[in-house]
């Protein structure tokens, strides 16, 4: 059986940042946080939110600290061989990925899931894997990795969005110091129902279509904040000759 996570409970290397992080970031944003009794209190967790802004990570950190979890990401592995980075990486419990389909990096997946449900620990992945390149800063097409490992041991898949963000830092943006605590609206849903998919885990096709399920779950979180409908056709970077990493141009 998983142990219960415990970071909130004792002296952990989160309490110290955590001292210093949330005050700083309650300057900039006034987070309101929804649906918070979907996240699971203790065992482990893949926490997926929408990414529209630079300093999402700092947000939604926050907002999963005031709901009773360590924010914990996940970091390209070769961050961990950086001295000092890693070393704080690894204290922090952060998860190492593998961006190739190399069979290491299906077996740094197995590892890091098995991990998460050893330590009863969760993990926010970005299954957009960089800045949403959708005009209107809905979700687009996202990537297989949170789906991936979530399925590999039945860790559930919470979705998040947020919205406001992008008024105290917009994409690819300067951060606005004024004025101060603008609203940010932060909406968590129940798991996301990927019963069908565990059977064939493992196929491509089936990663795929896991994945877009959990995009329109994050993407009808989003709908609700905004008050309007998502799109129904989620968008797609490579239709419209843009690379899915790095800067977005303009």
């Amino acid at each position: 059986m998983p142990r219960a996570s415990d970071e909130k409970t004792r002296p952990s290397i989160f309490w110290p940042l955590a001292a210093i992080v949330v005050p700083l970031v309650g300057l900039l944003a006034k987070i309101d946080v929804e649906g918070a009794e979907h996240l699971p209190r203790e065992g482990a967790f893949v926490l997926a939110p929408n990414h529209c802004s630079e300093i999402d990570p700092v947000i939604v950190a926050v907002a999963t600290w005031r709901m009773g979890r360590a924010p914990r990401f996940m970091a390209k592995e070769s961050l961990f061989r950086v001295p000092v980075l890693g070393w704080a990486l690894r204290r922090t419990g952060m998860v190492p990925v593998a961006r190739s389909a190399s069979a290491a990096a299906a077996r740094q997946t197995l590892k890091s899931s098995a991990e998460l449900v050893a330590h009863g620990r969760g993990v926010i992945v970005y299954p957009e894997g960089s800045l949403t390149r959708d005009p209107d800063l809905w979700p687009m097409r996202g990537k297989t990795g949170a789906v991936r490992l979530a399925l590999t041991r039945d860790i559930p898949v919470i979705p998040l969005a947020h919205w406001g963000v992008q008024e105290i830092m917009p994409r690819y943006g300067k951060l606005r110091l004024w004025p101060p605590r603008r609203r940010v609206r932060v909406l968590v849903g129940p798991p996301v129902d990927l019963d069908e998919y565990r059977r064939t885990r493992s196929q491509p096709t089936t990663l795929a279509a896991a994945t877009d399920r959990v995009m329109a779950d994050i993407a009808g979180l989003l709908a609700q904040l905004r008050g309007e409908p998502a799109p129904a056709q989620r968008w797609d970077p490579a239709t419209h000759g843009q690379k899915e990493t790095g800067r977005l141009d303009s």
